[in-house]
């Protein structure tokens, strides 16, 4: 971001209601301004009613792309020219560009998600079970996530045993449908100790319900020692959920390096480019959050 914001500024930013509290503003900004470019992201608050006008409004003034997030992630859909392959195999979008006067909708939860996993913590994991909890609409990009990553199982648990069936026939005959698994919440104990990656999609144990876990004491015991905890949750850092992974010799991963790694994808969509200040957009975000 420069430090004049002129009528030849360029637009990117965030839909979402509410959206006050997102932290994508504070991180893309930061390597907007490292980058030296006249690009400004903003956040939209826009009511689920006033969505499609407002994605109207935003081809009327060339904005160049958005971030999507709750509650628009699924209703954007019909209202995009294009969806990517990877957008139609989760059923979501939270990243839209515009190109040759066409909005292009995306999914970048899977770069975020996969992205430590690739790097920081890489291995093998084609002889590896990943277990999920939750089957909304971030376990998808996690489940499409692991199958991308090569796991041989992938069990997804649930409260509501109709909803895990919706869910495991919505990926139809595809490959990753093969190695996917749903359960009902009761068989976590037989489930946890087979485990390589334990991933939270809840939003149980999110600020300020800080003190709460999916788990109970007595489930994340039998989770091994050295196996991934993974919480898609990054207020307050650690989880409780992580904490007690941590207690039983786990590795603990939270949600703010997918936050990062989703937005440094999109990123590199709408400005067209392949080298961005990761480390600034990390910073700029642990700073926010007086993490360091």
């Amino acid at each position: 971001m420069t430090n004049e914001i002129t009528g030849k500024t360029k637009l990117l930013g965030v839909i979402g209601h509410p959206v006050e509290h997102s932290l994508s503003p504070v991180m893309h900004n930061a390597a907007i301004a490292q980058l030296g470019l006249d690009y400004i992201y903003l956040p939209f608050p826009i009511k689920p009613e006033n969505l499609e006008i407002a994605i109207a409004g935003f081809a009327a003034i060339d904005v160049v792309g958005f971030s999507v997030t709750i509650p628009h992630k699924q209703t954007i859909l019909p209202l995009l020219s294009e969806i990517t392959p990877i957008a139609q195999a989760i059923g979501a979008v939270n990243t839209v560009s515009r190109q040759n006067h066409r909005w292009v909708g995306t999914n970048t939860d899977i770069e975020g998600f996969i992205a430590p996993l690739q790097t920081t913590y890489k291995q093998d994991w084609s002889q590896k079970t990943a277990v999920i909890l939750g089957n909304g609409g971030a376990a998808r990009a996690v489940v499409a996530g692991c199958h991308q990553l090569g796991f041989a199982k992938i069990h997804v648990v649930g409260r509501n045993m109709h909803k895990l069936q919706e869910f495991r026939n919505s990926w139809g005959n595809s490959p990753l449908a093969e190695s996917l698994q749903v359960h009902t919440w009761d068989t976590l104990i037989k489930l946890i100790p087979q485990a390589n990656l334990l991933v939270n999609t809840t939003p149980i144990g999110m600020y300020p319900k800080i003190n709460e876990s999916p788990l109970s004491v007595e489930e994340i015991t039998n989770l091994a020692s050295g196996a991934i905890a993974y919480d898609l949750i990054y207020i307050p850092k650690p989880t409780q959920f992580l904490q007690q992974a941590q207690s039983q010799g786990a590795i603990a991963i939270d949600g703010l390096e997918m936050l990062v790694q989703q937005g440094v994808a999109a990123l590199k969509i709408w400005l067209q480019s392949e080298t961005l200040p990761v480390e600034v957009m990390r910073q700029a975000l642990q700073n926010h959050l007086g993490l360091r």
